[in-house]
């Protein structure tokens, strides 16, 4: 039920959706019920080289680039499972590629490919910041060969079950750089020695079995040679991170937005009431099709966030629009899957309402609806800025 596939792709789809077979609905509701990590599934994934994707072959990886990626975490949502609990280590990795030394891809790059490391977590949001990047309060200060953290970090997800983290810090105070987006740095952080020398985290229980933490930081010192590019610079090697992440949520919303109109249409063919299969009355045809057609939309706009990136040209305004229209129309087909089932819908056994709660995550985050509205406004349309 796709009308926009590559042949190009295909192969890629056939084998994640193989993979996935191996861990069909009733996997993924318990995981979800007991509020555990896919250790098994994220575990099969790594084996089979999809978490390498994005790894250089002269790494160990695969050397594909994020049009794959993103058809991997769709194939994983449109299966049934959840991408939110490996997709970090598809979004962190071209940080690391692309501005990380070549003694830093030589240390952890071949290690990450063979499933030794796991990169799943970046530490960049914080509790009186949210998304307003610039005013981050969390320092680090050169000290000899060392630089000493302090500060917090909030909905920082996967730090349990994953070695190494990405961790953006203010390196020079806010009142003393030109621009608001200098002076600030990304550094390599090992969390196991972390959380044993400074770094304290705290689970954050919430609606999704999405496991995310609050991180607080006190005097934690790291190597400076886990300093990734220049200091200072740190705001815009991220936006590689999180350009790649937004397109990627993206290409999760797509695959939920398939796997809630599949199962939809599926249940609207197979019930039926006042001798008639449900699904020939336009009033549960119409939300369906509408949010299929928002979906195949979406999935162009991803392509072409994907493609940009791919070349290394600007992506930003591709991105956030993919991002955007892909948790709009996932948003929508989990009303329409919900509203089709009925009662059932509300029945764990069905899924449909571990999906929906899933998805309707993507409405906040990574960044909220409001403001990609607003980037748009001001970047693309120049409008005045708003905040």
């Amino acid at each position: 039920m796709t009308l926009h596939q590559s042949d190009d792709y295909q192969d890629i789809r056939d084998a994640v959706r193989a993979l996935c077979a191996e861990f069909p609905d009733e996997y993924h509701r318990k995981i979800d019920a007991d509020r555990a990590y896919p250790e098994d599934f994220v575990e099969a994934l790594t084996k089979a080289g999809w978490m390498a994707a994005l790894i250089p072959e002269a790494y160990g990886g695969s050397g594909l680039g994020l049009t794959e990626a993103s058809i991997i975490m769709e194939e994983i949502n449109r299966a049934g499972g959840n991408s939110g609990a490996c997709h970090g280590q598809m979004y962190n990795m071209n940080t690391l590629v692309r501005h990380g030394s070549e003694a830093q891809r030589q240390k952890y790059l071949p290690r990450i490919a063979s499933g030794e490391l796991r990169l799943q977590s970046m530490g960049v949001t914080e509790p009186t910041t949210g998304t307003d990047t610039t005013k981050i309060k969390t320092t680090a200060v050169r000290k000899g060969d060392r630089y000493v953290i302090n500060g917090q970090k909030v909905w920082i997800s996967r730090v349990q079950h994953s070695d190494l983290m990405i961790l953006l810090a203010r390196t020079t105070p806010l009142d003393q750089v030109r621009k608001k987006s200098e002076g600030m740095s990304i550094f390599i952080v090992d969390i196991k020695q972390a959380m044993a020398s400074g770094m304290e985290v705290k689970p954050i229980a919430n609606m999704v079995n999405h496991e995310t933490n609050e991180l607080f930081f006190d005097n934690l010192e790291i190597p400076a040679e886990n300093l990734i590019g220049e200091e200072g610079q740190g705001f815009k090697y991220i936006l590689t991170g999180l350009n790649a992440e937004r397109t990627l949520i993206a290409a999760e919303c797509i695959g939920d937005g398939y796997w809630f109109t599949d199962r939809a249409t599926t249940y609207a063919n197979e019930r039926v009431v006042f001798g008639r299969p449900i699904g020939q009355n336009q009033g549960v045809q119409f939300p369906i099709a509408e949010a299929f057609v928002e979906i195949e939309a979406a999935s162009l706009m991803r392509y072409e966030a994907c493609r940009l990136y791919d070349a290394q040209q600007p992506s930003g305004a591709q991105a956030n629009m993919a991002k955007y229209l892909a948790a709009k129309a996932s948003w929508e087909a989990a009303n329409a899957c919900i509203q089709t089932h009925g009662g059932f819908g509300f029945a764990n056994e069905y899924d449909v309402e571990r999906k929906f709660r899933e998805t309707r995550l993507y409405q906040v985050a990574p960044i909220s609806t409001n403001l990609i509205l607003s980037y748009v406004a001001e970047h693309i349309l120049g409008l005045p800025r708003s905040f």
